[in-house]
């Protein structure tokens, strides 16, 4: 049996590209529910792709706006923006 492993940098979010709810809590190693709390709350600006619930993405700029309103530095996120 052939098992083929993707590394993560396989996996991660194309740079420029929209962020998603999975991409930020790894970022700010929280779990997801808190990530849709905030989008929930209006604090984090996002928006729907998609039919029916669609998937939520969030743009880096309202991303690391989200980060600058907050105080929280780039270089404690677990992952580069």
């Amino acid at each position: 049996m052939h098992v083929e492993l993707i590394s993560h940098a396989q996996t991660e979010t194309p740079p420029g590209s929209p962020l998603r709810v999975k991409d930020i809590a790894i970022a700010l190693r929280v779990d997801p529910s808190t990530v849709y709390a905030e989008i929930k709350s209006g604090r984090l600006p996002s928006y729907r792709v998609g039919q029916g619930r669609g998937t939520i993405r969030v743009s880096r700029a309202a991303f690391t706006q989200y980060l600058a309103d907050r105080g929280i530095p780039a270089a404690e996120l677990a992952v580069t923006l």
